[in-house]
């Protein structure tokens, strides 16, 4: 993925069932009758809202890659990594 200084953002990433996108489709839920309509009629302006919204702020990216490059915003890879490890987990 590139992400690059334009105003509006050109990456979009859908939604996933399930969590990881390496993980095996989940089996549909099973809900009570009518509650399909209910949570779609609840949901649905929240969605919108969603929708609406960008994928990421491109102005606030691109003024994080300057403060970067000008060296004015400290980068410690090893703490990157190690937060990266931290979420991830280990797979032990």
């Amino acid at each position: 993925m590139k992400i690059s200084s334009a105003s509006s953002p050109s990456v979009s990433i859908a939604p996933q069932v399930g969590g990881a996108a390496a993980a095996p489709a989940a089996a549909p839920v099973s809900a009570p009758a009518g509650t399909d309509a209910l949570e779609s009629a609840v949901l649905q302006p929240a969605q919108k809202a969603l929708g609406a919204l960008p994928d990421f702020d491109a102005a606030r990216v691109a003024e994080l890659r300057d403060a970067l490059a000008k060296g004015e915003l400290p980068f410690d890879a090893g703490r990157l990594a190690g937060l990266i490890q931290r979420f991830h987990g280990s797979k032990a």
